[in-house]
């Protein structure tokens, strides 16, 4: 699905967040292997899953024909610095959620570039009738938490030791959802 571009001014920085193109492959590519190696909020590693340009490529072009499907990024100055995607199935007992998951690049952490990308998913997923958004947030991560929960998300529940993060301990997957208002 495509969405209208919105423009965003916040602490000093100019950015808008848009539909995912084709052409925005290589740097997603780029960007996405940077983020992972940023944090262990994700699930991946830098380098794991890695997607070549033109797997990116034939993603964004699936997610803009699918109305269950939804890839955004954030961009300042010609460069893309954080993403998002509500991906939906195509099984009937599914077709009612989309799962959400979003990425920012350190650097631009503070600009609530995160927080415009969760409103535009949440708007889209409301709009095109979806009833429920899901997604999974490392229980460390405590102001992803806190934002999803301003958002109207709910912990619905706990996935215990699922994460091994590089300090060799295993950490909790907090699972959340929220419904259409």
């Amino acid at each position: 699905m495509i969405i209208e571009e919105r423009a965003y001014h916040i602490k000093g920085l100019d950015y808008i967040i848009r539909s995912a193109k084709p052409e925005d492959a290589t740097t997603m590519s780029e960007v996405r292997l940077q983020i992972d190696g940023e944090t262990e909020n994700l699930d991946r590693r830098r380098g794991e899953a890695f997607l070549e340009p033109e797997a990116f490529k034939q993603l964004i072009r699936n997610d803009s024909e699918k109305e269950t499907n939804l890839f955004l990024v954030a961009e300042t100055a010609n460069q893309i610095v954080g993403f998002s995607r509500c991906e939906g199935s195509p099984l009937s007992r599914l077709a009612h959620k989309v799962e959400f998951g979003v990425g920012v690049l350190r650097d631009y952490w503070g600009h609530g570039i995160g927080k415009h990308l969760l409103e535009q998913s949440i708007s889209w997923s409301d709009a095109t009738g979806i009833q429920k958004m899901t997604l999974n947030v490392l229980e460390t991560n405590v102001n992803a938490i806190e934002l999803y929960k301003k958002a109207g998300f709910e912990i619905e529940g706990v996935l215990k030791r699922d994460r091994l993060l590089a300090d060799g301990n295993y950490y909790n997957t907090i699972v959340m959802g929220r419904f259409r208002v």
